[in-house]
């Protein structure tokens, strides 16, 4: 195909993912206030009594619920969306390509649920508990709706991508860019690198930083145990196949 009619097909392919993200924020804008209840219930159940959340911005009420429903489209959008960047790509892909990327392009967006799942069911009641009683005697602990988006958000995002390891570590073993060996041996700076990301990606507590941290080292030592399970696997299929 040349290359306008490459850029013709992305341009359709990106309508039609706006257009699905459109279709699911009209579908769930009626339970805006809903969804933002939903959010913040382990914050809630986390505040001292006779604390609650607060609005300090004068559009805050309106305007924090909408956002997250636009993000919460956005997110339930994203397996069509990934549909159709897949679409996009699979044509110049070989058929030995499209037989493995199938299955991780699958995996990938179970592991990125999974990890948002994991951030509120398992991290949020843990740090938010530790931010509740970690002020100062006197201080009233009021936090607000829009901070209190972000901070989720923000957890959401690390820990869904936190989560996508594993997928990482298989594609650069299966493209040949690193080998397991290699990164068996680069263990101590990976382990490293996920308490920096956690310290990056997190709230400024250790709470947090460590509870992204210790998940994605361990999710590394996932991505090289498949890996090196799959490399078996390939040189297994490689002998029968000579030998036949």
């Amino acid at each position: 195909m040349p290359l306008m009619a490459h850029l013709v097909e992305l341009r359709s392919r990106l309508m039609k993912s706006l257009l699905v993200i459109l279709i699911l924020f009209l579908c769930l804008f009626y339970f805006a206030n809903d969804l933002y209840r939903l959010l913040a219930e382990p914050l809630i159940a986390q505040l001292p009594e006779g604390s609650k959340l607060i609005a300090t911005d004068v559009v805050s009420p309106f305007f924090i619920p909408f956002k997250l429903t636009i993000v919460t489209a956005f997110f339930l959008a994203m397996p069509f969306i990934l549909h159709q960047i897949w679409q996009f790509i699979s044509p110049g892909l070989y058929q030995h390509e499209k037989r493995f990327a199938i299955p991780l392009l699958a995996t990938s967006i179970l592991l990125f649920y999974g990890g948002m799942a994991f951030a509120y069911f398992v991290i949020f009641p843990l740090a938010f508990n530790f931010f509740a009683g970690a002020g100062p005697e006197g201080v009233s602990y009021l936090p607000d709706i829009s901070s209190y988006l972000s901070v989720a958000l923000k957890f959401f995002f690390a820990f869904g991508i936190a989560f996508e390891i594993p997928i990482a570590t298989l594609l650069m073993v299966m493209s040949g860019v690193t080998t397991v060996a290699a990164l068996k041996a680069k263990r101590p700076y990976v382990i490293v690198g996920a308490f920096v990301a956690g310290m990056l990606l997190t709230p400024p507590d250790i709470i947090s930083q460590v509870l992204l941290a210790v998940p994605m080292w361990i999710l590394f030592e996932l991505g090289i145990l498949f890996a090196g399970l799959l490399g078996k696997s390939d040189k297994n299929v490689s002998e029968v196949e000579n030998q036949g």
